[in-house]
């Protein structure tokens, strides 16, 4: 007997686009930003550092470190205490267009610090192809888990500040 899988429809965007190439870029912006915008139900409003945390698994860090009308820069990460010194992986910087939709990974630190994928340039799709492939994973993954960064969330906010008063002392 064969099982044929139902992909709902808004699963099933741009399924027939080659990865790789700058449609399948846009594509992964597209489906990045709509991914934040449930990790991040306030994502235009949010400010400053969060933590969200689900039992059992690792805590996701949040730090907006920009933020305009249109636009938002942000850092999502993991965070390890390695050798009494704090190190964030992948330290993703993101950037978030509101106005279109799209979320777009600028740079980031894989596998233990030895890949640094900073100033890439615009011409190097497949680079970013990979790199927001991973964001789209990753993202899929939090949100799998259970992980949220709820607005006025007061567990967040105090996990934040716990964890700034940590890494002073580290």
């Amino acid at each position: 007997m064969i099982f044929e899988r139902h992909i709902p429809p808004h699963l099933q965007a741009c399924k027939d686009i080659q990865k790789e190439t700058f449609a399948a870029l846009m594509d992964l912006y597209e489906n990045n930003f709509l991914r934040l915008k449930k990790l991040i139900p306030a994502l235009g409003q949010t400010e400053g550092e969060a933590v969200s945390t689900v039992v059992g698994c690792l805590d996701l860090h949040l730090t907006i470190l920009e933020q305009s009308k249109f636009t938002t820069l942000l850092s999502l990460s993991y965070a390890f205490n390695r050798q009494n010194r704090l190190c964030r992986e992948p330290d993703l910087r993101i950037r978030v267009y509101h106005d279109v939709g799209l979320a777009e990974v600028l740079s980031g630190e894989l596998q233990h610090g030895r890949l640094h994928l900073k100033n890439i340039p615009e011409t190097a799709i497949i680079e970013r192809w990979h790199l927001n492939r991973f964001l789209y994973k990753w993202l899929g993954f939090s949100l799998h888990i259970g992980h949220s960064f709820v607005a006025d969330n007061a567990a967040n906010k105090l996990n934040s500040k716990l964890n700034k008063i940590l890494s002073e002392k580290i």
